[in-house]
């Protein structure tokens, strides 16, 4: 509109064409178009799981960028973004979720120098307004878990959710557990895949890739149940009765769920089980780094901020240790309660 702006927009431009990341205007794409790029691009690396969500956010999430040029999506843009869904009351860990994702798009459109920088970087993150309410951890008590145990006449699916409360294994990695992976002798199964969604993957991580040590009681009803299992060409744990892989909504919804009722307890996810293996070590004083080893978290920094609530907020017979350790030269024993 201006001659001054004419010349800083030429600056603009030959600044771009001497760093080789010049398009010219027709030839930058919409939001929408990158995004499309970018989950096509990734598709081949993902777990079904994954895309479902990816494909979910960029369906249903970005509508007022999609007919945005990609390079008018500015940090601001992005801030407002933010602010309207803060307003709109959404779940703090939801939108952090979809953040991940619209950084991933805008760093695709970086390396194809459709953008010059990746404009979320300097946005200013949400921080804890929004609905923050998440789904809280359920766990069951010794006494809880043996009458379930008790309640489930199945051979397979009671030695299925013993494995489960007793392992800690995500249940992909139990659906996908073959005899080849139990170590009879030092009495471990070891975990290196998973089955989800019709599909075999590699676990996830390295540290998903593991070894979970068990007790006696539970190697002896595993040995139990492959005697009784029927043989399968997959070599499966727990195969359905055709020899393929479990679904899982079937061993939840007619087995689990039924058995919960039957013993009188209250209504948990199958994912709580992993929880209340993780809970129960807590409570018997395993060291954290153990703890996150065998439930197969990337860090024990993960294993603290899932369970840190879970930790004994006192514990005097640590500080009486301490105190007598310093003071043992005196003679002087402290004693916890004393």
């Amino acid at each position: 509109s201006t001659k001054k702006k004419a010349i800083d927009k030429l600056r603009e431009i030959e600044d771009q064409i001497a760093r080789r990341v010049y398009l010219p205007e027709k030839s930058i794409p919409k939001f929408s178009r990158v995004a499309e790029q970018w989950i096509k691009y990734k598709r081949a690396n993902l777990r079904e799981s994954t895309y479902s969500v990816y494909k979910g956010h960029t369906k249903n999430h970005f509508g007022e960028l999609d007919s945005l040029k990609v390079n008018r999506i500015t940090t601001a843009k992005i801030e407002e973004f933010i602010a309207k869904r803060q307003m709109q009351g959404m779940n703090i860990l939801t939108l952090r979720k979809i953040l991940v994702t619209l950084g991933q798009i805008l760093a695709y459109a970086v390396r194809h120098r459709y953008i010059d920088y990746n404009p979320l970087r300097d946005a200013e993150r949400p921080r804890g307004k929004g609905n923050t309410e998440e789904k809280k951890i359920k766990i069951l008590t010794p006494t809880q878990i043996k009458a379930l145990l008790d309640a489930v006449e199945d051979q397979k699916y009671k030695t299925l959710i013993q494995l489960a409360v007793m392992s800690g294994a995500r249940q992909g990695e139990m659906l996908g557990l073959k005899w080849s992976d139990l170590d009879w002798e030092n009495k471990q199964i070891y975990i290196q895949r998973s089955f989800n969604k019709g599909c075999f993957y590699s676990t996830k991580t390295k540290t998903s890739k593991r070894r979970i040590d068990l007790g006696p009681t539970m190697m002896t009803e595993l040995k139990r149940w492959r005697l009784a299992c029927p043989k399968n060409r997959l070599q499966l744990v727990f195969p359905n009765e055709s020899g393929n892989p479990m679904n899982y909504s079937n061993a939840v919804n007619r087995y689990f769920k039924p058995a919960l009722e039957k013993a009188g307890l209250p209504s948990i996810r199958w994912h709580d089980l992993r929880h209340t293996f993780a809970s129960l070590l807590i409570h018997q004083g395993e060291n954290i780094k153990y703890i996150q080893s065998q439930l197969g978290h990337s860090s024990p920094t993960v294993t603290l901020n899932v369970y840190a609530h879970l930790m004994n907020p006192v514990n005097q017979a640590s500080a009486c240790r301490l105190e007598n350790t310093i003071f043992s030269a005196t003679g002087s024993k402290m004693v916890a309660g004393v």
